[in-house]
């Protein structure tokens, strides 16, 4: 005996399920838009959270946030906040760099290097994490895992940078012979 089967006409099922509807603003409703905050929002959530915001004056346009001697230089960059210098322990009212000498990090100014202890590590770090988050910047795997430094200078590797002279090759005629 044949099998019967029921036969729905294509048409009633699609004017049955609204699913099937076609936006005529389509594009409108998937433009892109971004989840940052412009750079005004920036600032205004950075005091929120008890973020100090200071112009600095090494660079136009930019603020210098921190929070318990920590610190960082924000600028707009596409109305958006972007770092312009990576955060670091304020010495002396000046912001340092975070030197890795392979054995140790090393807290470093214009006047001062000074070791850096674990204490200061882990606060560049919690600064680095929460600035991030509220800026809307992208978290980066190895710099989730720890602290990264501005510089990598090994004493093993000193003295490397000159190229070093080819060697005499034996086929090459010398002194004319």
């Amino acid at each position: 005996m044949p099998r019967r089967c029921a036969k729905v006409e294509k048409r009633e099922f699609i004017a049955a399920h609204a699913v099937f509807t076609i936006l005529t603003d389509w594009k409108d409703l998937m433009a892109k838009k971004s989840r940052n905050p412009n750079f005004d929002q920036t600032l205004d959530i950075l005091r929120e959270h008890a973020f100090q915001i200071a112009p600095y004056e090494a660079i136009a346009g930019a603020y210098l946030v921190s929070r318990e001697d920590v610190g960082a230089v924000i600028v707009a960059q596409k109305d958006e906040a972007a770092l312009a210098i990576t955060p670091g322990i304020l010495v002396r009212g000046e912001l340092a760099r975070l030197l890795d000498r392979g054995y140790q990090k090393f807290i470093k100014t214009s006047k001062f290097e000074l070791p850096a202890s674990a204490a200061q590590l882990h606060a560049i770090h919690a600064f680095s994490e929460e600035l991030r988050l509220l800026t809307g910047e992208i978290d980066l795997y190895n710099e989730a895992l720890g602290t990264t430094s501005d510089v990598y200078q090994y004493d093993r590797l000193k003295g490397r940078e000159a190229a070093p002279k080819p060697a005499a090759l034996p086929w090459n005629e010398a002194d004319g012979h």
